[in-house]
């Protein structure tokens, strides 16, 4: 039975009503005449405060507020890979298909289609025992993605009827009884989005969540199911980077989250993402991706939300046993929505107007990452890997979102408006950046690529902080008042920026890199520079001990294909015998 109450004020986003007994915190309401979505945030005696999802525009006093007696939540089942949903997951292109380019207020769009029909083939059958987690059956939903319909955390006992065949969301698949209970199972469930969906263990990260760019593979890896934050000002290749990290990250399901972006700019990533092509199988990307699109102009308590709509999702997938990776673009919007709502309920400000909790919700978001075996049988593990797009106001990384990030995240890539405009991608600071991880992946590296893997990143990460002392003394005293051995240290520092570090996102060959092809390309160059330190101690002058020839081959070595790595093996043993 629902409650209903009406609106005593109005102060943009934010509804107070009066006259709903028993409301809580997050439930859900409908809103005027309009019946627009509403989530209640705050309960002060009767006056209870709602932050709308939709534009208040029109509202009066006086309207009704029915409150739904439950939390946001959201659909989950077949149907969610290669669509677009608005921040609180309905689907954009029905609502475009049906209302035009405008958004309606109050237009209610179910998140799965109840026309679609899924072929379901069950595992199970009748007389199994089944706990929460076990899967019943599954759906091809793409041909990368394989659907598993699980029993939802709440369910659980003896298969007493299972279907097979062709079904909607909505019809029931699977009958389970537990004593007197009888729980039925559809291929559609729903889950509150601010609830982290339950598991059994959390595990260690141990395994890198592979990108194919070399300054993050090598120096500042990721593992999965771990965190990272890409702060960077306006300009500095933010979407260059995520468009690289979905789509040449080895993980299985990939969701992109605009929060609060550019409407320009997230037009830009609706059209380019669509027509991304996955480089494993040829077909496209969007057949294992989910978009989550908000844009500035939309009402901001959509915003806060997507973030949480964004994470439900990958949990959703992480419980199938695979590996997700989202991107979140960016936080700093979503601070601002926080800040925003904070200040219209009259609370404390922190620093910078931002609301003191800023902290604890940014902490409580990227907590929901991790690697983890998951409920139901078979020891299923899956990890959600978590990477935030921090957007300071001009570039200041001592601001209190990119602060907070920083305090929560292991992984720090630092974008750098400069390297950017030098057309250095990607524009990742080395000096500024850093990344946790390196000690729970050595072992990784170590036997699946090489025992001296470790060693030659950390030569590379001394040699260019070696250089950016040299440059200071150069600026004061020239080149000349350098020792030959410090003229290697600005070669060999030249040859890691401009021929590892930096690389071509449109050259089909550069775009990426293999942790094998890294590896080789770092043992060509620390060749290169034994030859040159060996040159030296046969007292032969710095100007005579150069090779041209050689630093061309290392120059276009970036552009060697993965089937021809033994090229690098090749032009090792050149390197050595001299």
């Amino acid at each position: 039975m629902f409650t209903q109450g009406f609106i005593k004020k109005i102060s943009g986003p934010l509804i107070v009503a009066k006259n709903l007994k028993n409301a809580r915190i997050y439930d859900m309401v409908k809103i005027g005449n309009l019946k627009l979505m509403g989530e209640i945030i705050k309960i002060d005696g009767e006056d209870v405060y709602i932050q709308v999802y939709e534009e208040t525009t029109g509202l009066k006093p006086t309207e009704p507020v029915i409150l739904l007696n439950e939390p946001f939540s959201i659909e989950l089942g077949p149907g969610l890979i290669g669509n677009i949903y608005d921040g609180i997951l309905r689907p954009l292109n029905i609502m475009y298909e049906n209302r035009g380019d405008y958004i309606s207020r109050g237009i209610e769009v179910p998140t799965l289609s109840r026309q679609n029909l899924w072929d379901f083939k069950a595992t199970v059958k009748e007389g199994d025992i089944l706990q929460p987690g076990d899967i019943v059956g599954e759906v091809n939903e793409t041909e990368l993605v394989s659907h598993k319909i699980m029993v939802p955390p709440n369910a659980k006992g003896k298969v007493i009827e299972i279907k097979k065949g062709k079904f909607n969301v909505d019809e029931v698949i699977c009958k389970l009884e537990n004593n007197e209970d009888i729980y039925d199972i559809k291929m559609c469930q729903k889950w509150p989005v601010r609830l982290a969906r339950p598991y059994k263990q959390k595990l260690e990260l141990k395994e890198p969540l592979l990108t194919g760019q070399r300054i993050i593979d090598t120096l500042f890896p990721i593992a999965k199911g771990g965190t990272a934050a890409i702060p960077g000002p306006f300009g500095s290749g933010k979407t260059v980077v995520q468009h690289q990290l979905a789509k040449w990250s080895d993980a299985d399901i990939i969701i992109f989250v605009g929060c609060g972006e550019r409407g320009n700019e997230m037009t830009d990533v609706l059209h380019e993402f669509p027509e991304l092509k996955d480089p494993k199988s040829g077909l496209p990307l969007m057949k294992r991706t989910i978009l989550v699109a908000n844009t500035s102009n939309m009402p901001v308590a959509a915003r806060e939300a997507s973030i949480y709509t964004g994470i439900t999702l990958a949990e959703y997938f992480r419980d199938m046993g695979y590996s997700v990776a989202i991107t979140v673009d960016s936080t700093s919007r979503w601070a601002e929505a926080l800040r925003e709502m904070g200040s219209r309920l009259e609370e404390m400000p922190g620093e910078e107007g931002y609301p003191a909790y800023l902290g604890s919700k940014t902490a409580s978001f990227y907590e929901r990452s991790g690697k983890v075996i998951t409920l139901g049988g078979n020891r299923r593990i899956g990890s959600v890997s978590i990477i935030g797009a921090v957007s300071p106001p001009g570039g200041d990384f001592s601001e209190p979102v990119t602060q907070n990030t920083l305090r929560v995240v292991k992984v720090f890539w630092a974008l750098d408006d400069k390297l950017a405009y030098k057309r250095h991608f990607p524009a990742i600071n080395w000096l500024r950046s850093y990344s946790l991880y390196f000690d729970n992946l050595n072992r990784y590296f170590e036997e699946n690529i090489g025992k001296d893997f470790a060693f030659l990143r950390e030569w590379l990460i001394e040699i260019l902080k070696d250089e950016e002392g040299l440059v200071e003394i150069v600026r004061l005293v020239g080149i000349e008042g350098l020792s030959d051995e410090n003229k290697i240290v600005l070669k060999i520092a030249q040859i890691l920026r401009e021929d590892y570090l930096m690389q071509d996102a449109f050259d089909d060959t550069d775009t990426y890199s293999s942790l094998n092809k890294q590896y080789k390309m770092m043992k060509v160059i620390y060749a290169y520079y034994q030859y040159l330190k060996n040159r030296i101690k046969d007292q032969v002058v710095y100007e005579d001990i150069l090779k041209p020839e050689w630093e061309e081959k290392i120059k276009k070595m970036k552009f060697v294909p993965e089937n021809n790595l033994s090229w690098f093996d090749d032009f090792i043993g050149t390197l050595t015998k001299n």
